[in-house]
């Protein structure tokens, strides 16, 4: 075999290994990790206490001012 042939296959060999340990990352951190949470957050715009209420909940009222408020986009 060349130079070059072998070169091109420890490439190869090296990029197929890291391709599959992060798979196997991936599929390790979607079984063991947290699960997002099926709340949304707000932030009250007067007084500032974040909270969470139910995903189906556009627009909610803080539990410690009362003011109506959009969920936090990040």
């Amino acid at each position: 075999m060349s130079p070059a042939a072998l070169m091109v296959i420890y490439v190869a060999l090296t990029l197929g290994a890291i391709c599959v340990v992060g798979i196997f990352s991936e599929l390790h951190r979607r079984h063991f990790g947290p699960a997002h949470p099926e709340d949304r957050v707000f932030r009250c715009a007067k007084c500032g206490f974040v909270y969470t209420d139910d995903a189906d909940v556009d627009r909610s009222r803080c539990t410690q001012c009362g003011k109506l408020n959009l969920p936090v986009v990040y």
